[in-house]
């Protein structure tokens, strides 16, 4: 399988086992997705989605290469109450996540080091408009060094 989406699903599998260990503060089953596409009665449940985005490769010496690996993850929930209170929530969680990955190992991908979280952006106003939903992304960057291909670490 591919570098990107080894740590990908590393992702998935540490927020399972953080939501397992009641890590956060809001359950959610997270999941991996190439197209996070949601239908808005679908959101009436919390859905937090792991996403593959880029690979960066570089040399690191004369016989390996470093990857540097983004992955979004999307929180997306649909908003029936007071739009402040409900926003707070949330996006503590997303801070929950962020501190949570960039603390601890991938132990699906020991290979990769977390090097970077941003969060943009921190919501969508044209969700909450248009839609009354919450959508937010956290993109976190993993460090890999490896020799040959992008999936040959």
């Amino acid at each position: 399988m591919s570098l990107i989406l080894d740590i990908a699903d590393a992702v998935v599998a540490e927020l399972a086992a953080g939501v397992e260990a009641d890590a956060f503060s809001i359950p959610f089953t997270p999941a991996r997705k190439v197209l996070p596409l949601y239908e808005l009665a679908d959101l009436a449940e919390l859905h937090v989605t792991v996403m593959p985005k880029a690979v960066l490769a570089a040399a690191a010496t004369r016989a390996s290469r470093q990857y540097d690996v983004t992955i979004d993850v999307g929180v997306q929930q649909k908003l029936t109450g007071d739009l402040d209170d409900e926003i707070v929530v949330l996006l503590d969680l997303v801070e929950e996540l962020s501190d949570f990955l960039a603390r601890r190992p991938l132990a699906d991908a020991a290979h990769a080091r977390w090097v970077s979280s941003a969060n943009d952006p921190v919501y969508a106003p044209e969700h909450l408009l248009d839609h009354r939903s919450f959508t937010s992304v956290l993109t976190l960057t993993y460090r890999a060094v490896g020799s040959g291909e992008v999936g040959g670490t």
